[in-house]
């Protein structure tokens, strides 16, 4: 659904004046102003208005908002359930029955001015493809926008988006000519991450060097939209599936970048045999061992899989078994379920503690996986060609013609 002019239907709490618009000037008072009751464009205050304004009538409706993500609301009717999101003035509604659906449609547009586009096919400049087996999320026309953009729509195309090869560092080589054009491609790519994760490593690489590119680091960039021209019909494939299960996949590469020595984290979560979460991030501090950086990858891990158990309990959904995260890393696994401190663990205790506290819950068991089955490499470094196939589609990467 599409809200029409949604910023004019916010109620200003504050006293804000306006002077008289062109062509409609009192000829009595010229020099008036007026006094505002509603939000117009060009205010600061107009999106939080009509956040405001729009809230309340959900919550009139017996919508109660969520706690894990604010622009998410959740109704419970008896044994039926719906889902409303808000993206300023884009909705998507799902309901568990049609009654409530065309319900809660009429109640909508009977308060607001409002489109009922049907059922969803695009979204933020995401395509949905339904098919029998579920939904197939893409950007199709937003990669060639960003090719087109690099003057890349007729590169000969790459089998991986970074190769095997050590990481360049931020200080080698000659500046990039035009930073400018090298951030706008790179922040291009980073919203092309909601339904390609086998680019976000090689986005996240990119993204570090933003403040100073040099000419290295494009040639990287280049070497992904290579990649992506051969790939602009992939996308990420949900089943149907009624599992609430989840699962996850943890890796750390130590010390890879050169400059700093600090390790790169990767995670992906699977609800069921569907792809939810997945990140690629450098970690904050450097770790003196590789069971250090390991283990603080799977704590960012544990904290996602934290926030999506209360996200599904606050769906009326909740997981009915403990996450399960793998670690191809044996130390990790001890320490995780290890009460014993020692002079040797001192220094990542928080994190020690913080996955502890949760496996003594029942919430998350830390397992060992061999490293070929480990899919989180995806997110932590470049891969060959074949292994980086074959995780991709355990990650349901596929083309837009595979639904299966």
């Amino acid at each position: 659904m599409d809200v029409k002019n949604a910023f004019l239907h916010g109620d200003l709490a504050e006293v804000v004046y306006c002077q008289q618009p062109s062509g409609f000037v009192d000829a009595t008072s010229p020099t008036h102003v007026c006094r505002l009751n509603k939000s117009l464009y060009g205010l600061k205050q107009m999106p939080r208005t009509w956040f405001l304004r729009f809230t309340h009538f959900l919550h009139s409706l017996s919508f109660v908002s969520s706690k894990c993500d604010t622009s998410l609301f959740i109704l419970q009717h008896g044994t039926s359930l719906a889902y409303l999101l808000l993206y300023v003035d884009d909705i998507i509604l799902t309901a568990s029955t049609t009654s409530l659906l065309e319900s809660l449609v009429h109640a909508l547009t009977g308060e607001f001015s409002m489109s009922d586009l049907g059922d969803i096919h695009h979204f933020l400049g995401i395509n949905v493809h339904r098919s029998t087996t579920g939904l197939f999320l893409s950007q199709e026309q937003y990669t060639l926008e960003i090719l087109d953009r690099a003057q890349m729509l007729n590169c000969k195309p790459i089998s991986t988006p970074v190769d095997t090869s050590s990481k360049i560092s931020g200080a080698d080589g000659v500046p990039y000519s035009d930073p400018t054009h090298y951030r706008r491609l790179a922040g291009a790519l980073q919203y092309l991450t909601l339904t390609r994760p086998d680019i976000s490593y090689a986005v996240q690489q990119l993204c570090l060097v933003m403040h100073a590119p040099m000419e290295g680091h494009y040639q990287l960039l280049k070497r992904v939209l290579r990649y992506l021209r051969g790939t602009t019909h992939y996308g990420l494939q949900l089943y149907r599936s009624s599992s609430r299960d989840l699962l996850a996949y943890s890796d750390a590469d130590w010390a890879g970048c050169p400059d700093t020595r600090r390790s790169t984290s990767g995670f992906c979560v699977f609800l069921g045999s569907n792809l939810v979460s997945w990140s690629s991030k450098r970690q904050h501090t450097v770790s003196r061992s590789s069971a250090e950086a390991e283990y603080r990858a799977v704590a960012n891990c544990v904290a996602e899989s934290c926030w999506l158990r209360q996200l599904l309990a606050e769906l009326h959904r909740p997981p009915r078994r403990a996450t399960i995260v793998y670690c191809d890393n044996v130390s990790v696994v001890y320490l995780s379920s290890n009460p014993v401190q020692h002079q040797r663990t001192k220094h990542v205790e928080i994190d020690l503690n913080f996955v502890r506290d949760r496996v003594a819950l029942g919430e998350v068991k830390v397992l060992h996986v061999p490293t070929e089955s480990q899919f989180a490499d995806v997110f932590t470094k470049g891969l060959s060609s074949s292994v980086f196939r074959d995780f991709c589609s355990s990650l349901n990467v596929f083309p837009s013609a595979v639904r299966t």
